[in-house]
């Protein structure tokens, strides 16, 4: 296992829709594990491939917050949610790829989501709180969507423009 570097927005890459993964290899179970240890290692609770450079959909994820209690770190690819509630949830969401930008993003407060495993097998689950919510902000990175997508344009201007600035910042330091 080893960290994968995590692209910053704005990069075009973050934009593009990714084509399903058509077989479940060494390569894709080697990405999951690297996409779990810079998942944990960021620290964030979701990590989507093109979030490191990889366009394939899949994406891991981790919401277990509490430190007495067990990692739950899954590992979902060619995921698709197959219903939502009409209940709305709404989360202060933030963003590996938008480090230090957080705002307030309103989505379904429950969903069922099908998957295909590393083990080769179809795996559906029912997902509430901030599984939910993590479940569709990975999911949309699949999409070409980021978090600011779901924001005035405006605010989303702002955040767009405080990122350039500081990839620009960043570069000037290496």
């Amino acid at each position: 296992m080893s960290l994968r570097p995590i692209l910053l927005h704005p990069d075009p890459r973050l934009k593009k829709v990714c084509p399903p993964v058509s077989s479940i290899t060494d390569d894709v179970r080697r990405l999951a594990d690297d996409m779990l240890e810079t998942m944990y290692h960021a620290p964030g609770v979701g990590l989507a491939a093109p979030q490191v450079g990889e366009m394939q959909r899949l994406f891991v994820m981790d919401c277990i917050k509490e430190e007495n209690e067990a990692p739950r770190p899954m590992v979902l690819v060619n995921p698709e949610i197959t219903w939502k509630s009409d209940d709305n949830s709404t989360y202060e969401e933030g963003c590996l790829s938008i480090p230090e930008h957080f705002a307030d993003v309103t989505r379904p407060s429950r969903i069922r989501m099908r998957w295909l495993g590393l083990d080769g097998k179809t795996h559906e689950q029912e997902f509430d709180g901030l599984w939910a919510t993590c479940a569709q902000h990975e999911l949309d990175h699949l999409d070409g969507k980021l978090f600011i997508d779901h924001l005035g344009p405006i605010k989303r201007q702002l955040i767009t423009r405080k990122m350039i600035k500081f990839k620009r910042d960043q570069a000037r330091k290496t």
